[in-house]
């Protein structure tokens, strides 16, 4: 087991890639990172690494070798994004499809590392099919960076960890209630450094929770928060045709831990997010970013209690219409209420989510005004009025009107100053945070440690929804359902042999 100190002292060891040039940092002061998934939202979020002096990437590894078939969010916005952020416009223009793998990885860092040295050549990334074979043989690694579908979180960051790596990872921690718990138990126990990308310092809603200490709405009884997501197919059935698997991909590694099934796209590259086995639905995907700091701020633990009201999808049987019953993947929309216990001077509160362009019903305040609710927000309800704000916390605003004023003028005009909201932390603020904590500083706002009680309340709700809509009774101690006992089969993954995760 490697303890905080050895990990931190890892950072130490002058690694074998050095590059030089403008913005030059000593070898012995940078972090040589391994990057995991090369996919899209990889490939994307490494164009704010590779500018950074502090930060090389050594090897890069994915199941997928070299492919055009991913999709993204447009046709060639990713493509034109990194050709812009390397300098070279025609960069894989005119591809068949949008490019992901370790060896499109590859080239784009060894073209921006090369473009930083008088050579203008850089050949010290090493490409790697499986996880484990890195951490095997990269040795002087000192952290890893998780970017794969949210099935394999867990059991590349335990690896990872328990290899000593301080590790950056996507949301979610994992998409099983006891796999998210051994994530955080590992790194309790072995102490690396951990920081997890979703969360936000929470400077957007510390300005809400200062409100509501203040007395701004009385006392809090229930948050809503809203998003248009899903943006990716939910597929109400399971594939039956089996398409070829696509040459250089590696299927057996990317199902991981999951249990063997056919190759078909609709499982793979974005749309895992719609698969209870491989991913955990628009509630993980964007309720990490919005809830984290309300997590944070209001002291929320699990879940006591979990209930949900997913759509559905009606099919035909011969000629006759039917209900599609469905246990694998997420609805098309959905409401899930949290309820949470007491908490010091903290009341019970209500915490709503809502997807597939639910939105709570508009407040009366609203109504008066002749507004509407906007197509993703926060809403903070108390016993005498409502905080609203953008999906983040942004631009909070108390309604009634009334109310607002009459609480500025308790305080002196100070809520009209702090009225826009504070701005969160940049990319690259929160990059100096993780940069400092694995090199032995504090630990980040986004250290796994903290992510007990929001991964809890998410998986709980996936599980909810996949019953059906089930009221499920949490005992967190005892990390067990308790008044529906067959839904505990689903706070664990069924593994593949040579997998598992104990």
């Amino acid at each position: 087991m490697v303890t905080g100190g050895a990990a931190a002292a890892a950072v130490a060891i002058v690694p074998r890639h050095v590059l030089g040039g403008a913005g030059f940092v000593a070898p012995s002061e940078k972090i040589t990172l391994a990057y995991i998934g090369c996919g899209t939202q990889g490939l994307r979020e490494m164009m704010d690494l590779l500018p950074m002096p502090e930060v090389q990437i050594v090897a890069v590894c994915d199941p997928v070798k070299d492919s055009h078939d991913y999709l993204d969010w447009s046709r060639d916005g990713l493509r034109a994004q990194i050709a812009g952020a390397l300098g070279k416009p025609d960069w894989r223009r005119g591809a068949p499809g949008v490019a992901g793998g370790r060896n499109v990885a590859k080239e784009i860092i060894e073209i921006a590392y090369g473009s930083k040295k008088d050579s203008g050549q850089f050949k010290g990334c090493t490409t790697y099919e499986d996880f484990r074979e890195l951490l095997e043989k990269e040795k002087d690694v000192n952290a890893v960076k998780i970017m794969t579908p949210d099935h394999s979180h867990a059991t590349i960051a335990i690896a990872a960890m328990k290899k000593g790596k301080h590790v950056l990872m996507h949301k979610p921690l994992a998409n099983r209630l006891h796999e998210a718990r051994l994530v955080v138990e590992t790194a309790r126990q072995t102490k690396v450094a951990t920081h997890f990308l979703p969360a936000s310092d929470g400077a957007r809603v510390r300005t809400i929770k200062a409100w509501i200490d203040g007395g701004a709405i009385g006392a809090l009884r229930e948050i809503h928060n809203w998003s248009n997501r899903p943006v990716w197919p939910q597929y109400p059935v399971i594939p039956r045709d089996t398409p070829p698997i696509p040459e250089g991909f590696d299927w057996k590694l990317w199902l991981g831990p999951s249990q063997d099934r056919p190759y078909h796209p609709h499982y793979t590259h974005t749309v895992f997010r719609g698969w209870y086995e491989f991913g955990g639905g628009a509630l993980a995907d964007m309720g990490h970013y919005s809830l984290w700091p309300v997590f944070q701020l209001f002291e929320l633990d699990a879940p006591t209690v979990v209930e949900s009201r997913p759509s559905h999808v009606i099919g035909l049987d011969g000629q006759v219409p039917c209900k599609i019953q469905n246990d694998y993947s997420f609805p098309a929309a959905c409401t899930v209420r949290f309820r949470f216990a007491a908490r010091g001077s903290r009341p019970a509160l209500d915490l709503f989510w809502y997807d597939g362009s639910i939105k709570p019903p508009r407040p009366d305040e609203l109504e008066s005004q002749h507004e509407d609710l906007p197509a993703e927000g926060l809403m903070f309800v108390g016993d005498s009025g409502r905080i609203i704000a953008d999906f983040l916390g942004d631009n909070p605003r108390i309604i009634p009107e009334k109310k607002r004023q009459e609480f500025q003028a308790a305080k002196g005009g100070a809520e009209k100053a702090a009225e826009a909201g504070m701005p969160g932390q940049s990319r690259r603020q929160a990059a100096s945070s993780w940069v400092a904590a694995f090199k032995g500083g504090e630990p980040t706002y986004g250290d796994f440690l903290l992510a007990g009680p929001i991964s809890d309340a998410f998986n709980l709700g996936a599980i909810s929804l996949r019953m059906g809509g089930a009221r499920l009774v949490f005992d967190s101690g005892a990390g067990k359902i308790t008044n529906r006992p067959e839904a505990n089969k689903y706070l664990r993954r069924e593994y593949r042999p040579g997998w598992e995760l104990a």
